[in-house]
């Protein structure tokens, strides 16, 4: 049986992956809040103006 300090290399590989996939969890929910919010304010401004950015007829030019 090995002593503790044999298994640091682990621990250390666990610690970073846990940090690592955190940070990568962490960013996916940031960013999928942040689509949300934006289409939540497109919507709230095609509702003021009548239609969505883009989305114009050629006749509506």
């Amino acid at each position: 049986m090995g002593s503790f300090s044999d298994h640091f290399g682990w621990v250390e590989i666990i610690f970073t992956a846990v940090i690592a996939l955190g940070f990568s969890v962490y960013q996916l929910w940031s960013v999928n809040r942040e689509i949300a919010r934006d289409r939540e304010e497109k919507k709230r401004e095609s509702s003021e103006t009548g239609h969505a950015v883009g989305e114009h007829e050629l006749d509506d030019r």
